[in-house]
């Protein structure tokens, strides 16, 4: 199968501030700013990995162990500071609810801004808008601004958006957790679908019996750093040890 996303040695720093007491700042300041008042912290260390196409995969670990910050650099929200990421097709998917969403816009005019970052067209998005109104279960509120919406409503849009754009790869994260319990069951129905479709999926969840449904390879991060990638079953039973 050819390769859907490759990772090849990729690193990403952050700077973490730290708010001291004002007389320490003063002595900062009057030693002429020696020392620094913040510290860097290693989300990745030189992560390596391929996935091929039609793989359903989930990167896995414990809070800050990288895997979101992984997701992100795949999903090209984020850029490493060394390394390369390299993806083929279409890449869709729910990294962060709303992104790509304007507040003072209506639900139906960030369908067409939406659907057009996520590379649609416009005629594509008015042949697919009804089936987008009808899966997100917007109904009369598609004309309401979105400010307006509850983060059950935002999210439902933003991921009937995103999987009607028919992605070679497509990107969950966590927040598939903001949703009402019989949308989530909707959403992991229409993940599986495109499992089944031939899709690629990269799946960040802490539901581990959920990921056991939907993928077959599990990525275990930990500190920045890939310490298992094989069977789902094999990477979950790490985990849970």
């Amino acid at each position: 199968m050819p390769t859907a996303i490759e990772v090849k040695n990729i690193n990403k720093q952050f700077v973490l501030r730290h708010t001291r007491s004002i007389k320490e700042a003063i002595v900062w300041l009057v030693k002429g700013r020696k020392g620094d008042l913040s510290e860097k912290f290693h989300a990745l260390h030189d992560v390596s990995l391929e996935i091929d196409q039609g793989e359903a995969v989930a990167l896995l670990g414990f809070n800050g162990s990288g895997k979101s910050t992984l997701l992100k650099h795949i999903s090209g929200v984020m850029v490493p500071d060394s390394g390369t990421v390299r993806t083929r097709g279409r890449v869709a998917g729910l990294i962060e609810v709303g992104a790509g969403f304007h507040h003072d816009l209506s639900g139906r005019d960030n369908v067409y801004l939406n659907g057009a970052i996520l590379g649609m067209t416009e005629e594509q998005i008015n042949e697919r808008f009804d089936s987008i109104v009808e899966f997100a279960e917007i109904g009369k509120f598609i004309d309401t601004e979105v400010k307006f919406y509850s983060s059950g409503m935002y999210l439902r849009l933003a991921f009937s958006v995103a999987v009607h754009t028919d992605p070679e790869v497509f990107l969950v994260d966590e927040i598939l957790a903001v949703g009402d319990e019989p949308f989530q069951k909707k959403c992991i129905e229409k993940i599986q679908e495109l499992a089944a479709e031939g899709k690629t999926l990269v799946v960040v969840s802490h539901d581990l019996d959920l990921v056991s449904r939907i993928c077959d390879r599990g990525i275990l991060l930990e500190r920045g750093n890939i310490t298992f990638d094989g069977p789902i079953e094999q990477a979950v039973a790490t985990l849970r040890a």
